[in-house]
């Protein structure tokens, strides 16, 4: 009685606090009556996290379960071999499909499986004497059995081995019935392969369920005794990964937490391919790479579209050339590289002629075959104005400059139409940019070319001629080096640019170069003959986040499954698909605070660094 006058003392008071007053008599006997307190009622309402993890529904039947709008069932491993190599479970680990795997390792004493180990080979060995008794032939099964018992007993005997109660299950889930039924036998084709078979879990799948989730349960306890061997070949997981010795940090392997270390100069080819929408971290991983690779002593040339690359120039004493019409730097491109012992000079020269031509379109817009001709011939004749010849050597002779050129097509015949299109290069706007000797060295670890603050009908050409400046560096003398091609969508543009590229590619390896190409217009670089073949000739592809209008041409040009595809859309700034030779891992780019601060684009970031060093200065100054 005294507990029921507390609790109606309670709930008048309650009442009070909520509003109710003496007007309300009739109101408080009825709310009187309900055993409704206000803190019940706030915990009624409290939202915990099994409420938000939890499916809409349930629904468990005998051979799967339904979770909200998706299906499961849970097999259950109940045989094994007698061996078990290392990666037998690689391929359900690897496979493309949506399911969790749970692994329970029991420890079994070893003083018990003694005893029952020694009245299992007394069984056997009765056994093999019964049939010696009675003149049959030997059974090899018991044999064999009897060797294998023999040869625990010996190792656990001498702490070599220890037994354990092993049980494996997986969970599969899918979209309806026939979905997860085909799933389910690609699962066993696979495991009864290598002689091990699984079964679902009939009229258990409810506890199927709660042995995989992250409980620690093993409510269907299906176990196989099992030594250390047999279970360490399934744990840790055998995933694809690209982990080597020797290499650089790409990144982390977003399938199991490892590093991708991998080195470009490993594979068949040294070449790359970037694609990424705008923002995603295309130019932040590039720079990360050419950082990394700057430490294992390979010399870098990156052309930098949007002066990215400046800052990182100046941190590492490397060198930063500023390519523009009213720009100090020149490269001229009549230079000739070194012939090499294994190279003749007229191999070089006819080379350079042909690249020479090819740069000419680009900057007339196209040649008709009787200029191409015309413009071959004046080449040539231009540098025999030299004293350049197939047998000249090229390292005592200065080579020719577009002026030159000009004036011997205008006292060639059919050529003064060519000469009064390359005026404009030498006499007029334009002069600075081209008609000049070479005044840049490529004699550091990092040099970068700048063409942000050229004009954009002029990039494609300083792109082309930047390029072949570093090809003929690169022939005169072979070290590890690596050419960063940033935005080269500008180069692709123009036939003559991209074949001049995938040129470049298909004979990087013999000269020590990987070539880096790194573009956010896809559409542009894959709709190009040239563009493809590039993709074709590079070991090394990494695409991150991307715009749903591209998506399609790159599942189809890399074979994306669309799980892959769907993983680009939904990527974060720096994560993607890491492609190496016929491996391809989900990555993610990672960079130290240094490293960040070196490299980083984000405006944000630049400016709150930039502050950093003004205040930095001035403290320094007051000082």
């Amino acid at each position: 009685m005294k507990k029921a006058k507390r609790l109606k003392w309670e709930a008048q008071n309650n009442m009070s606090f909520l509003g109710f007053g003496k007007k309300d008599e009739a109101t408080k006997k009825d709310i009187e009556i309900l055993p409704v307190f206000p803190q019940e009622i706030y915990e009624s309402g409290v939202l915990e996290l099994q409420d938000v993890i939890a499916p809409a529904a349930l629904e468990i039947n005998s051979n799967h379960v339904k979770l909200g709008e998706k299906i499961a069932r849970t097999l259950f491993i109940f045989s094994y071999p007698r061996y078990l190599s290392i990666d037998w479970f690689s391929p359900i680990v690897n496979l493309d499909r949506v399911f969790d795997v749970s692994i329970f390792i029991h420890p079994v004493e070893t003083a018990t499986v003694m005893r029952q180990l020694q009245k299992k080979v007394a069984e056997v060995q009765s056994q093999i004497n019964m049939r010696q008794d009675k003149g049959l032939v030997r059974d090899p099964i018991l044999d064999t059995a009897f060797q294998d018992l023999e040869n625990l007993r010996d190792r656990l005997q001498q702490a070599q081995e220890k037994l354990f109660s092993f049980g494996l299950y997986v969970t599969v889930y899918a979209e309806t019935i026939e979905e997860l039924s085909k799933i389910e036998t690609e699962i066993r084709s696979i495991l009864e392969s290598k002689l091990v078979y699984a079964k679902p879990a009939l009229f258990q799948q409810g506890e199927g369920i709660k042995t995989v989730f992250p409980f620690g349960t093993d409510l269907i306890e299906t176990n196989t005794k099992l030594p250390s061997l047999p279970v360490s070949s399934l744990f840790p997981f055998v995933s694809f990964d690209l982990t080597s010795n020797k290499g650089i940090l790409y990144g982390i392997n977003r399938h199991n937490s490892s590093l991708v270390l991998f080195d470009r100069f490993s594979m068949e080819n040294y070449n790359s391919v970037i694609f990424a929408k705008a923002g995603a971290g295309k130019s932040y991983a590039t720079k990360l790479e050419v950082l990394r690779s700057l430490m294992f002593d390979t010399e870098v040339i990156v052309i930098d579209p949007e002066r990215e690359y400046e800052y990182l120039a100046e941190a590492v004493d490397g060198r930063y050339f500023n390519i523009s019409l009213t720009s100090h730097h020149h490269i001229n491109p009549f230079d000739l590289p070194l012939a090499r012992e294994d190279e003749s000079p007229a191999d070089v020269l006819r080379s350079n002629i042909i690249n020479l031509i090819g740069l000419f379109r680009i900057m007339l817009g196209g040649l008709t075959p009787e200029e191409d001709s015309i413009l071959d011939r004046a080449i040539t004749e231009t540098y025999a104005s030299r004293d350049i010849s197939p047998e000249s050597d090229f390292s005592k002779i200065a080579p020719p400059i577009l002026s030159d050129l000009e004036l011997v097509l205008a006292n060639m015949e059919g050529g003064e139409s060519l000469a009064q299109r390359i005026r404009k290069y030498t006499q007029g706007t334009w002069a600075g940019f081209i008609n000049q000797p070479t005044n840049v060295d490529i004699n550091k670890k990092l040099v970068v070319f700048s063409v942000r603050d050229m004009e954009d009908e002029l990039r494609p050409i300083a792109i082309y001629l930047i390029i072949h400046h570093i090809w003929n560096v690169v022939r005169s003398e072979i070290k590890k080096r690596l050419l960063v091609v940033d935005e080269a969508w500008w180069l692709m543009k123009s036939e003559d640019g991209g074949s001049f590229l995938f040129g470049i590619a298909k004979r990087a390896r013999k000269y020590y170069l990987g070539l880096a190409t790194i573009t956010q217009d896809v559409g542009d670089f894959l709709n190009s003959e040239y563009g493809k073949a590039i993709i074709t000739n590079s070991s090394i592809q990494l695409l991150l986040k991307q715009s749903p209008a591209t998506i399609e041409l790159l599942q189809k040009t890399f074979n994306l499954t669309e799980e892959e595809k769907f993983l680009l859309l939904e990527s974060d700034v720096g994560e993607g698909i890491f492609f190496a030779g016929l491996k391809h891992v989900a990555i993610k780019i990672l960079a130290s605070y240094t490293e960040d601060q070196l490299i980083t684009s984000d405006p944000a970031q630049l400016l709150a660094i930039k502050k950093a060093r003004e205040d930095y200065q001035s403290g320094s100054n007051l000082s």
